[in-house]
């Protein structure tokens, strides 16, 4: 979609939407290529709390789900390059922390972050776009990215243990079809968006393509935790 700046092609159609969310998630704001290297451990991120909230639980960490706003800005010159608030009618974006959703400096940038909390952070190159930049997104080559952010959610991230248990309603360390595709339809229903009647089925047979590495027709535990071997 115009304004996001996506890592890899957009996601296609509605695929990107409900349950892609907690085991699909889209690729929003991530970096098309790695910042080249050298500079990135004598660079930090700059953090500013704007607003703290008197409850601060749960605080974020690698792998949640998180729900916010941001507005991303040149250091250069102030200009605005993105806003959340004018994207998708103006949803608030989802997105799983730590795992190469978003840009490195982002990803450290939203760490220990309480539900309610405003920051202002200052990104370093190296943990932007690096030397190349991204014409597409307005970024100029080495360019200091200034976010305002607005976390909205923090929840359990789409491959942790209690999202798996929750779609394993028999409790067999493995998903199947009907599990899955009944924990869509309340996805779908939770949410409330309109969709097209093939959106369950398509979503249903992408998530066993990307997932069912062994073509068993479930699921299993290992092959659900992607995310187990990242390190931030």
């Amino acid at each position: 979609a115009a304004g996001t700046v996506p890592r890899r092609r957009p996601p296609r159609s509605d695929m990107g939407r409900g349950l892609s969310l907690l085991l699909l998630p889209l690729a929003l704001l991530a970096a098309p290529t790695r910042a080249e290297g050298g500079t990135a451990a004598a660079e930090e991120v700059q953090i500013e709390v704007l607003h703290l909230p008197e409850a601060c639980s749960p605080k974020s960490k690698k792998g949640d789900l998180l729900n916010a706003h941001y507005d991303g800005f040149l250091a250069s010159d102030g200009s605005k390059f993105y806003c959340s608030r004018t994207q998708n009618e103006g949803h608030p974006k989802w997105f799983v922390l730590g795992v190469g959703q978003v840009i490195k400096g982002l990803d450290i940038a939203m760490m220990n972050m309480c539900p309610g909390e405003k920051r202002k952070v200052t990104i370093p190159p190296s943990l932007a776009y690096g030397q190349q930049g991204y014409a597409q997104g307005k970024i100029p080559p080495n360019a200091t990215l200034i976010f305002e952010i607005e976390l909205y959610a923090v929840n359990k991230g789409p491959r942790s243990v209690e999202a798996f248990n929750q779609i394993d309603k028999d409790g067999d360390k493995k998903l199947s079809e009907l599990e899955i595709s009944q924990y869509l339809k309340e996805e779908f229903a939770r949410d409330g968006k309109k969709r097209h009647p093939s959106a369950h089925d398509e979503i249903l047979a992408d998530i066993f393509k990307k997932n069912d590495h062994d073509g068993d027709g479930f699921i299993s535990a290992k092959e659900y935790n992607v995310y187990q071997h990242d390190e931030l």
